[in-house]
Protein backbone atom coordinates (compact mmCIF):
# COMPACT_ATOMS: atom_id res chain seq x y z
CA UNK A 1 0.00 0.00 0.00
CA UNK A 2 2.77 2.45 0.97
CA UNK A 3 4.69 1.61 -2.21
CA UNK A 4 1.64 2.34 -4.39
CA UNK A 5 0.98 5.57 -2.49
CA UNK A 6 4.50 6.83 -3.14
CA UNK A 7 4.64 5.70 -6.76
CA UNK A 8 1.19 6.73 -7.97
CA UNK A 9 0.04 9.53 -5.64
CA UNK A 10 2.89 11.32 -3.86
CA UNK A 11 6.41 11.03 -5.30
CA UNK A 12 5.77 9.55 -8.73
CA UNK A 13 3.60 12.30 -10.25
CA UNK A 14 5.96 15.00 -8.95
CA UNK A 15 9.04 13.37 -10.48
CA UNK A 16 7.28 12.85 -13.81
CA UNK A 17 6.19 16.49 -13.85
CA UNK A 18 9.55 18.05 -13.01
CA UNK A 19 11.77 15.62 -14.94
CA UNK A 20 10.27 14.70 -18.35
CA UNK A 21 11.68 11.32 -19.35
CA UNK A 22 11.97 9.59 -22.70
CA UNK A 23 11.50 5.84 -22.22
CA UNK A 24 12.36 3.20 -24.81
CA UNK A 25 12.03 -0.58 -24.63
CA UNK A 26 9.88 -0.74 -21.49
CA UNK A 27 8.04 -3.70 -23.02
CA UNK A 28 11.28 -5.70 -22.70
CA UNK A 29 10.50 -6.15 -18.99
CA UNK A 30 8.48 -9.40 -18.68
CA UNK A 31 4.93 -9.04 -17.35
CA UNK A 32 5.44 -11.82 -14.82
CA UNK A 33 8.11 -14.00 -13.25
CA UNK A 34 11.44 -13.18 -11.67
CA UNK A 35 13.72 -10.84 -13.61
CA UNK A 36 16.83 -8.78 -12.88
CA UNK A 37 17.01 -5.17 -14.09
CA UNK A 38 20.75 -4.50 -14.42
CA UNK A 39 21.37 -0.77 -14.62
CA UNK A 40 24.32 1.54 -14.97
CA UNK A 41 24.62 3.81 -11.93
CA UNK A 42 25.22 7.52 -12.36
CA UNK A 43 23.41 9.03 -9.36
CA UNK A 44 21.23 8.32 -6.32
CA UNK A 45 18.37 9.55 -8.50
CA UNK A 46 18.60 6.36 -10.62
CA UNK A 47 16.70 4.38 -7.99
CA UNK A 48 13.84 6.86 -8.01
CA UNK A 49 13.34 7.41 -11.73
CA UNK A 50 13.73 3.88 -13.11
CA UNK A 51 11.03 2.14 -10.99
CA UNK A 52 8.51 4.79 -12.07
CA UNK A 53 8.79 3.54 -15.63
CA UNK A 54 8.28 -0.13 -14.86
CA UNK A 55 4.72 -1.41 -14.49
CA UNK A 56 5.77 -3.94 -11.87
CA UNK A 57 7.20 -3.23 -8.44
CA UNK A 58 11.01 -3.04 -8.48
CA UNK A 59 12.97 -4.01 -5.36
CA UNK A 60 16.52 -2.78 -4.80
CA UNK A 61 18.89 -4.11 -2.16
CA UNK A 62 19.84 -1.08 -0.05
CA UNK A 63 22.44 -0.30 2.60
CA UNK A 64 21.35 -1.57 5.99
CA UNK A 65 22.32 1.82 7.42
CA UNK A 66 19.31 3.39 5.70
CA UNK A 67 17.06 1.38 8.00
CA UNK A 68 18.92 1.62 11.31
CA UNK A 69 19.54 5.35 11.84
CA UNK A 70 18.25 6.65 15.16
CA UNK A 71 15.82 9.46 15.86
CA UNK A 72 13.03 11.07 13.88
CA UNK A 73 15.20 11.40 10.76
CA UNK A 74 16.05 7.70 10.94
CA UNK A 75 12.41 6.74 11.35
CA UNK A 76 11.45 8.83 8.32
CA UNK A 77 14.25 7.27 6.25
CA UNK A 78 13.17 3.76 7.21
CA UNK A 79 9.55 4.59 6.34
CA UNK A 80 10.53 6.07 3.00
CA UNK A 81 12.92 3.34 1.84
CA UNK A 82 10.57 0.58 2.97
CA UNK A 83 7.71 2.23 1.15
CA UNK A 84 9.84 2.63 -1.96
CA UNK A 85 10.38 -1.12 -2.12
CA UNK A 86 13.92 -1.30 -0.75
CA UNK A 87 15.21 -4.16 1.41
CA UNK A 88 18.10 -3.85 3.90
CA UNK A 89 21.31 -5.71 3.08
CA UNK A 90 24.24 -6.27 5.41
CA UNK A 91 27.40 -5.84 3.29
CA UNK A 92 29.96 -6.42 6.03
CA UNK A 93 31.36 -9.53 4.34
CA UNK A 94 31.62 -13.25 5.05
CA UNK A 95 28.28 -14.81 5.98
CA UNK A 96 26.63 -11.42 5.51
CA UNK A 97 27.65 -11.43 1.85
CA UNK A 98 26.11 -14.88 1.37
CA UNK A 99 22.97 -13.76 3.18
CA UNK A 100 22.68 -10.88 0.71
CA UNK A 101 22.95 -13.29 -2.21
CA UNK A 102 20.39 -15.62 -0.67
CA UNK A 103 17.93 -12.77 -0.15
CA UNK A 104 18.21 -11.67 -3.77
CA UNK A 105 17.80 -15.23 -5.06
CA UNK A 106 14.76 -15.84 -2.86
CA UNK A 107 13.04 -12.69 -4.10
CA UNK A 108 13.58 -13.69 -7.72
CA UNK A 109 12.37 -17.25 -7.17
CA UNK A 110 9.21 -15.75 -5.69
CA UNK A 111 8.65 -13.97 -9.01
CA UNK A 112 9.79 -10.46 -8.11
CA UNK A 113 11.66 -7.81 -10.09
CA UNK A 114 15.10 -7.09 -8.63
CA UNK A 115 17.08 -3.98 -9.47
CA UNK A 116 20.88 -4.37 -9.39
CA UNK A 117 23.79 -2.08 -10.18
CA UNK A 118 26.53 -4.42 -11.43
CA UNK A 119 29.22 -1.75 -10.96
CA UNK A 120 28.58 -1.94 -7.22
CA UNK A 121 28.65 1.83 -6.67
CA UNK A 122 28.00 5.05 -8.56
CA UNK A 123 30.34 5.90 -11.41
CA UNK A 124 32.85 8.52 -10.23
CA UNK A 125 33.06 10.20 -13.63
CA UNK A 126 30.16 9.13 -15.85
CA UNK A 127 32.02 6.21 -17.44
CA UNK A 128 30.93 2.57 -17.20
CA UNK A 129 33.06 0.37 -14.94
CA UNK A 130 33.74 -3.35 -14.58
CA UNK A 131 30.82 -5.37 -13.24
CA UNK A 132 30.92 -7.49 -10.10
CA UNK A 133 30.11 -11.16 -10.60
CA UNK A 134 27.41 -11.28 -7.94
CA UNK A 135 24.82 -10.55 -10.59
CA UNK A 136 25.86 -13.64 -12.56
CA UNK A 137 25.65 -15.88 -9.49
CA UNK A 138 22.18 -14.55 -8.68
CA UNK A 139 20.89 -14.93 -12.25
CA UNK A 140 22.14 -18.52 -12.48
CA UNK A 141 20.90 -19.60 -9.05
CA UNK A 142 17.46 -18.05 -9.59
CA UNK A 143 17.23 -19.06 -13.25
CA UNK A 144 15.98 -15.66 -14.43
CA UNK A 145 16.69 -13.37 -17.38
CA UNK A 146 18.59 -10.10 -17.08
CA UNK A 147 17.26 -6.91 -18.68
CA UNK A 148 19.97 -4.24 -19.16
CA UNK A 149 18.82 -0.70 -18.34
CA UNK A 150 20.66 2.48 -19.34
CA UNK A 151 20.05 5.63 -17.32
CA UNK A 152 20.97 8.76 -19.29
CA UNK A 153 21.21 12.21 -17.72
CA UNK A 154 20.62 11.42 -14.06
CA UNK A 155 24.17 12.56 -13.25
CA UNK A 156 23.12 16.04 -14.41
CA UNK A 157 19.98 15.96 -12.28
CA UNK A 158 21.90 14.90 -9.17
CA UNK A 159 25.62 15.65 -9.73
CA UNK A 160 28.23 13.87 -7.63
CA UNK A 161 28.75 15.72 -4.36
CA UNK A 162 25.55 17.73 -4.66
CA UNK A 163 22.44 17.33 -2.54
CA UNK A 164 20.42 19.36 -5.02
CA UNK A 165 18.32 17.96 -7.88
CA UNK A 166 18.19 20.12 -11.02
CA UNK A 167 15.50 20.08 -13.73
CA UNK A 168 16.78 18.16 -16.75
CA UNK A 169 15.36 15.92 -19.44
CA UNK A 170 16.16 12.26 -18.87
CA UNK A 171 16.20 9.08 -20.91
CA UNK A 172 15.78 5.48 -19.78
CA UNK A 173 16.54 2.67 -22.22
CA UNK A 174 15.48 -0.92 -21.52
CA UNK A 175 17.39 -3.47 -23.58
CA UNK A 176 16.36 -6.93 -24.73
CA UNK A 177 16.37 -9.63 -22.02
CA UNK A 178 19.59 -11.65 -21.79
CA UNK A 179 19.04 -15.39 -21.37
CA UNK A 180 21.75 -17.35 -19.57
CA UNK A 181 19.95 -20.69 -19.38
CA UNK A 182 22.75 -22.20 -21.48
CA UNK A 183 24.91 -22.00 -18.35
CA UNK A 184 22.44 -23.86 -16.15
CA UNK A 185 24.21 -25.84 -13.43
CA UNK A 186 27.45 -23.84 -13.72
CA UNK A 187 26.86 -21.44 -10.85
CA UNK A 188 30.08 -21.07 -8.87
CA UNK A 189 32.33 -21.42 -11.91
CA UNK A 190 34.34 -18.20 -11.77
CA UNK A 191 35.03 -18.17 -15.52
CA UNK A 192 31.36 -18.62 -16.39
CA UNK A 193 30.29 -15.96 -13.91
CA UNK A 194 32.87 -13.52 -15.26
CA UNK A 195 31.77 -14.25 -18.83
CA UNK A 196 28.12 -13.61 -17.96
CA UNK A 197 28.96 -10.40 -16.10
CA UNK A 198 31.05 -9.12 -19.00
CA UNK A 199 28.20 -9.88 -21.42
CA UNK A 200 25.85 -7.81 -19.25
CA UNK A 201 28.33 -4.93 -19.09
CA UNK A 202 28.86 -5.03 -22.86
CA UNK A 203 25.08 -4.77 -23.35
CA UNK A 204 25.01 -1.80 -20.96
CA UNK A 205 27.89 -0.14 -22.81
CA UNK A 206 26.08 -0.43 -26.13
CA UNK A 207 22.78 0.70 -24.65
CA UNK A 208 24.13 3.70 -22.73
CA UNK A 209 26.89 4.82 -25.09
CA UNK A 210 29.26 5.18 -22.13
CA UNK A 211 32.99 4.65 -22.34
CA UNK A 212 33.93 1.35 -20.64
CA UNK A 213 36.75 1.14 -18.08
CA UNK A 214 38.04 -2.32 -17.14
CA UNK A 215 38.52 -1.70 -13.41
CA UNK A 216 36.01 -1.62 -10.57
CA UNK A 217 34.37 1.75 -9.83
CA UNK A 218 35.29 1.42 -6.16
CA UNK A 219 38.95 1.12 -7.10
CA UNK A 220 38.67 4.12 -9.40
CA UNK A 221 37.29 6.14 -6.49
CA UNK A 222 40.21 5.08 -4.28
CA UNK A 223 42.69 6.10 -6.96
CA UNK A 224 40.95 9.45 -7.42
CA UNK A 225 40.96 10.10 -3.68
CA UNK A 226 44.65 9.22 -3.44
CA UNK A 227 45.46 11.47 -6.37
CA UNK A 228 43.52 14.35 -4.81
CA UNK A 229 45.43 13.83 -1.58
CA UNK A 230 48.73 13.76 -3.44
CA UNK A 231 49.71 10.30 -2.26
CA UNK A 232 50.44 7.04 -4.01
CA UNK A 233 47.45 4.69 -3.77
CA UNK A 234 47.95 1.18 -2.45
CA UNK A 235 44.99 -0.77 -3.70
CA UNK A 236 44.65 -4.50 -2.99
CA UNK A 237 44.31 -6.75 -6.02
CA UNK A 238 40.69 -7.52 -6.76
CA UNK A 239 39.40 -10.95 -7.65
CA UNK A 240 36.15 -12.22 -9.06
CA UNK A 241 36.15 -14.75 -6.22
CA UNK A 242 36.07 -12.24 -3.37
CA UNK A 243 32.91 -11.88 -1.29
CA UNK A 244 32.89 -8.17 -2.12
CA UNK A 245 32.67 -9.09 -5.79
CA UNK A 246 29.51 -11.10 -5.20
CA UNK A 247 27.44 -9.02 -2.81
CA UNK A 248 24.25 -7.69 -4.48
CA UNK A 249 24.78 -4.11 -5.52
CA UNK A 250 22.98 -1.51 -3.45
CA UNK A 251 20.63 1.33 -4.05
CA UNK A 252 23.24 3.99 -3.52
CA UNK A 253 26.91 4.00 -2.74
Amino acid sequence: MLYRLLKYVLLGPLLKLLWPTKVTGADNVPDRGGVILASNHLAVADSFFMPLRVKRRVTFPAKQEYFTEKGVKGTLKKWFFTGAGQIPIDRSGGSAAQAALDTAIRLLREGNVLGIYPEGTRSPDGRLYKGKTGIARIALEAGVPVVPVAMVGTDEVNPIGSKMWYPRRLEIRFGRPLDFSRYEGLSGDRFVERSITDEIMYALMELSGQEYVDIYAARAKELQAADAAGVRAVVPAQSGLADADRVPETKAG
